[in-house]
């Protein structure tokens, strides 16, 4: 285990699987004691298990992150207790995709997507918040998207939450920077586990990369803005997208050749 994030804390939402599953396993490489955090039991003790077999510490804690404050303030209770009374390191992960249009898009799914994607982070930092200033303190990560400032003709709804959580990703950082508390947000492009095969792949043509991104991209970035190397990185939004967002997408780039 390399010592970068050595005796540190950390809660990762929605962490049973694909990204914060990636996330959670390279913090406890790390050195981190982390709070695995979801709603499927067998798979969050399946990614405990893992950290505690690679010599790591970790805990899981049910969570179903609806929106409540509530929910959120059970978990952040929670996951002090597991790590011996301080978290360190929040990462607001958990979020939803319900497939539809803006047409086919009812009341209810509106709330459940806002109430998990946007409300349930707020309110679980709203909970975390004090205790990181109390101890001196601490960092914070959001989860936005390529879609948050990419425009696609599916997934308004989806695309609006990110684009919420990267404008508090700014707010929170002038709102708690000088009282010791970092809060960055990391965008990914399009991510797939090795094992997946979608139509999404296309998406990645013509991009730097050329192909869809894996979990462990994502979680290396928020290694690294959990850690000490990023002591000066305040506010920002890193986009870890195989060059998506910041490139020009072309569907053959030897029509461009003179």
């Amino acid at each position: 285990m390399s010592p970068r994030l050595q005796g540190r804390t950390a809660l990762i939402t929605g962490s049973t699987s694909n990204i914060g599953r990636a996330i959670a396993l390279a913090y406890a490489e790390a050195g981190a004691h982390v709070v695995v955090s979801g709603r499927d039991d067998v798979r969050g003790e399946a990614v405990v298990s893992r950290v505690r077999d690679a010599g790591g510490r970790a805990d899981y804690v049910r969570a179903d992150l609806d929106g409540t404050a509530a929910a959120s303030r059970a978990l952040a209770d929670a996951a002090t207790d597991r790590l011996g009374g301080r978290i360190d390191i929040l990462v607001n992960n958990a979020g939803i995709y319900p497939p539809g249009t803006t047409p086919t898009t009812d009341d209810e799914t509106f709330d459940r997507v806002y109430g998990v994607n946007v409300k349930a982070p707020f309110f679980l930092t709203q909970a975390v918040v004090p205790g990181m200033i109390s101890a001196g303190g601490g960092v914070i990560i959001n989860l936005g998207s390529w879609v948050a400032r990419l425009g696609i003709p599916v997934g308004a709804l989806y695309s609006s939450t990110k684009g919420a959580m990267e404008t508090l990703t700014r707010a929170w950082a002038s709102e708690f920077g000088a009282q010791g508390v970092r809060v960055n947000a990391i965008s990914p492009g399009v991510i797939l586990t090795p094992a997946a095969e979608s139509p999404a792949e296309v998406m990645m043509h013509g991009t730097p990369a050329g192909r869809s991104g894996h979990p462990d991209a994502i979680a290396a970035a928020a290694v690294y803005l959990a850690s000490d190397d990023a002591a000066f990185v305040h506010g920002a939004v890193i986009d870890v997208d195989g060059g998506r967002t910041g490139v020009a997408v072309i569907a053959d780039a030897r029509s461009l050749r003179p």
